[in-house]
């Protein structure tokens, strides 16, 4: 069963709120991040490259210098002002008129550790170290990580309760999407929330990964460090946003290429029609969208095409083999463009669905790519199928939206 706890959050006076918060680091490249940071955007903080000119590298020691310096400095003006006491916060999130409602909460690294916390992606050394520098430096989990969770009616009923009064954070981004914030401070809210928990068997990474993973290594290096380590030192804890499972909608993380692998367009349809039941949509005026699992949408040489994957090129009975990440990998990008590992190809791009099928045709109609792929997205309900096997999703499997917004809550230790 996993372990939470409040904590005493530092973040924005009211008025600020929507100068300080940001999108994630990782979603912005440093020219971007400095084009959207404001005076007191976090991203001075998250992502300090961006305070040089010209930028400077991100993992250089003038960069972590900066970020340090950038996060007393907040503070020191007021725009970062710690809570006088621990709680729980309600971070709702909408979106084409869905909300999702979550908890902020500390998650426990043992449970990380353990496996308690599930992940279904696979993490890379260099962008953990990353982002375990970033928590060293600071003492603080900056930005949240995005956990799912079985629903709970007990929470769902405390929750309700706590955002029938008016949200002491309430915005819109430029995005257009909703922003709400309620801290939890009653003591017998908090008192019950961290009861229920103690019956949840386990939280699942939705987004997050290198964050999460970060997080746990350093409260683990912090153990390792300290003599007199009890177990209830504040750096056991990393901050989390933790949603029900029915609240989340994953959406298409879709696929550009640059080459057909030598083929003309005309072979490699052809080809296709081997694995696939291929239709011609050149036509309509709309693009054509993958309409149930196992059909995706294709678009090359001005045309969109349905592309359904004959019975038998698919494992059903595999958690794995039957995404249709799996499918395309092994039906269309190994075995014609041989694109071997999705990780290290420079001749395989990805997008995320939030940015439309004609963020796909542009690619294409502007030379940059050959061929795009768009997916029918994954389940939430496959999601924890994995993580709970213990297996783990390809590459680029999952797109969550909306993003939380970092600096509404910052934990420190």
């Amino acid at each position: 069963m996993v372990k939470i706890k409040p904590f005493a959050a530092l973040r924005p006076p009211v008025p600020l709120v929507e100068e300080v918060a940001a999108r994630p680091y990782d979603v912005l490249n440093s020219a971007e991040a400095k084009a959207e940071a404001g005076e007191k955007s976090l991203l001075h903080i998250t992502k300090p490259e961006i305070d040089f000119d010209p930028v400077i590298d991100e993992h250089s020691a003038h960069a972590y210098d900066k970020a340090v310096a950038n996060f007393r400095l907040w503070q020191e003006r007021g725009w970062l002002i710690q809570d006088p006491h621990e709680m729980y916060y309600v971070y709702a999130q909408t979106m084409e008129g869905r909300t999702q409602y979550g908890l902020v909460v500390c998650a426990n690294i043992d449970d990380y550790l353990s496996g308690k916390i599930k992940k279904h992606e696979l993490t890379r050394k260099d962008k953990e170290e990353d982002r375990m520098v970033h928590v060293r430096i600071q003492s603080a989990n900056i930005e949240p990580v995005f956990f799912a969770y079985p629903d709970v009616p007990g929470i769902n009923r405390i929750v309700e309760k706590v955002v029938a009064a008016p949200a002491e954070y309430d915005f819109v981004t430029p995005d257009e999407f909703g922003h709400h914030f309620w801290p939890v401070s009653r003591p017998e809210d908090i008192r019950r929330i961290t009861e229920i928990f103690a019956s949840v068997p386990a939280f699942y990474v939705a987004d997050g990964h290198h964050r999460t993973a970060a997080a746990a290594l350093v409260g683990a290096e912090r153990k390792a460090m300290n003599p007199h380590h009890t177990g209830n030192e504040e750096y056991n804890y990393f901050m989390a946003v933790v949603f029900p499972q029915s609240h989340l909608k994953i959406i298409d993380y879709n696929r550009v290429v640059k080459d057909l692998n030598g083929m003309a367009p005309e072979t490699f349809l052809q080809t296709l029609s081997r694995d696939f039941l291929v239709e011609c949509f050149c036509h309509r005026d709309e693009p054509y969208a993958p309409s149930a699992l196992h059909n995706f949408s294709m678009y090359m040489n001005g045309c969109w095409y349905s592309l359904t994957a004959r019975p038998g090129t698919y494992n059903d009975t595999d958690p794995i083999g039957t995404l249709d990440v799996t499918v395309l990998s092994g039906l269309v990008l190994d075995k014609l463009l041989d694109i071997k590992d999705l990780r290290t190809s420079k001749r395989i791009d990805f997008v995320g669905g939030i940015r439309g099928l004609g963020e796909l045709k542009r690619r294409v109609d502007s030379g940059e790519m050959a061929a795009a792929f768009a997916l029918y997205p994954v389940t939430m309900q496959q999601l924890i199928g994995i993580a709970d096997s213990g297996n783990i999703m390809p590459p680029k499997t999952t797109w969550f939206e909306p993003k939380l917004r970092s600096g509404l809550a910052i934990h420190t230790f």
